[in-house]
């Protein structure tokens, strides 16, 4: 309750954390005697975090994890179930910025050509990633996107992330012309479940799209394109974000785009290519001139 309503986080942030939470309480409960979180000392969670980091998990999910538990007990203490936070003085792991894997231009084109329209459901994806790639949506953000979020005249959408924030992100005329043939050609037929009416995206039941469903359409796809690349519906957002990037886009309007709270969480797209820094260097360098 704490965690939905008044951090508001999504449900999947939710369960994240109590998962967290409970690997926590096995880990107490597992003492001779078992320690309740009110005797929770500095110590056992210091303990606690050297298990995680033996069993391997890398520094961005043990970052996670204390995230759950440093919540827990802060939750603890404003319900004056305890006065002691002893995630205070706990040291974070340090997280690498790892650049992530992203699309050219080229095989984004290639991935979206890879779809067969001559099905309904090959209608449906070539809408789906041009709405993911032009504007850069979380597959979460995806699958629940409304169609009464889409604001065609003005051209863009009304996008719900995470903590329930509210953003409005512009929508290129491509993405709205297969969304257009989409609803027109497809969801018109199909036989709509209560509850989903509002859905822009639905499966041949007539329900909402799950996220693996998602990865699993863009994974066949990339295998059809023969791409060696690491790539999932967040590859998509990876690949909006820097070719806006690399064609002069500001850093602060991608940042609004996507959603980010931190301009460094925004920062890491910030990587150019080889080709694009050789072309920039040889443009701008007085002695090349």
């Amino acid at each position: 309750m704490y965690l939905s309503a008044e951090r508001s986080f999504s449900k999947n942030s939710v369960e994240a954390y109590l998962r967290d939470i409970d690997g926590l309480m096995k880990f107490m409960e597992g003492k001779k005697p078992p320690i309740t979180p009110q005797k929770t000392t500095l110590k056992h969670l210091q303990e606690y975090i050297k298990q995680i980091n033996e069993l391997g998990l890398s520094a961005s999910t043990q970052g996670r994890i204390l995230s759950g538990i440093r919540a827990f007990f802060k939750f603890l203490v404003i319900e004056k179930e305890t006065d002691n936070n002893p995630t205070t003085l706990l040291e974070w792991p340090r997280t690498a910025r790892k650049l992530p894997d992203v699309l050219n231009e080229k095989e984004i084109e290639d991935v979206l050509n890879a779809i067969d329209r001559s099905t309904d459901d090959g209608e449906r994806n070539r809408a789906m990633l041009e709405v993911l790639y032009g504007c850069g949506l979380r597959v979460s953000e995806l699958v629940n996107l409304k169609i009464s979020e889409i604001h065609k005249e003005e051209e863009f959408i009304i996008v719900i992330g995470k903590g329930n924030k509210q953003r409005l992100v512009p929508i290129n005329a491509m993405a709205l012309k297969h969304i257009d043939i989409y609803l027109k050609n497809i969801r018109s037929h199909i036989v709509v479940k209560k509850g989903n009416e509002d859905v822009l995206f639905l499966n041949r039941r007539g329900s909402m799209l799950s996220r693996v469903m998602i990865f699993y359409i863009i994974k066949q796809l990339v295998e059809k394109t023969g791409i060696k690349k690491t790539i999932s519906p967040h590859t998509f957002r990876h690949s909006f974000a820097t070719h806006l990037l690399e064609n002069g886009a500001d850093l602060r309007a991608v940042q609004e785009m996507l959603g980010h709270e931190s301009i460094t969480t925004t920062e890491i797209y910030t990587h150019i290519s080889n080709h694009t820094l050789k072309d920039a260097i040889i443009k701008h360098h007085p002695r090349n001139k």
